[in-house]
């Protein structure tokens, strides 16, 4: 089964950047979803954004990163990026990558339906 590590994690102060990679142990085929969430102390897990690779390529992002998050790939090394600026001190939490396979549009947003997950990354943002 596929394995997910995050990194690039770490202390940026408000407006600062950070870019998280998700490197998967293999390629997945097709008709699959990687996607990043975020938790802090007390919460539920948070969808951030999604790619997903289904016929097409398509991502998309929660309202509260919109336009300051970015999210690429490389597909000959396996690796998802989340390119986070602007960020803000509501960013802080640790950062997870997921993947899940035959998801529908509407599933996409919710960590239960994903099968495969990394450790996380901690991002803090603070002055």
């Amino acid at each position: 089964q596929v394995q997910l590590m995050e990194s690039g994690g770490g202390l940026v102060p408000p407006g600062g950047s950070l870019r998280l990679s998700c490197k998967a142990s293999e390629r997945t085929s097709n008709n699959y979803a990687r996607a990043w969430f975020r938790q802090t102390p007390g919460k539920e897990r948070e969808f951030v954004a999604v790619t997903r690779w289904a016929g097409g390529v398509s991502t998309i992002y929660a309202d509260s990163v919109k336009g300051r998050f970015t999210m690429s790939r490389d597909n000959d090394r396996n690796t998802v990026y989340l390119q986070m600026d602007s960020l803000k001190t509501e960013d802080t939490a640790i950062y997870y990558c997921a993947e899940g396979r035959r998801l529908i549009t509407s599933s996409l947003r919710f960590p239960e339906y994903y099968n495969y997950w990394g450790p996380g990354t901690q991002v803090t943002v603070s002055s």
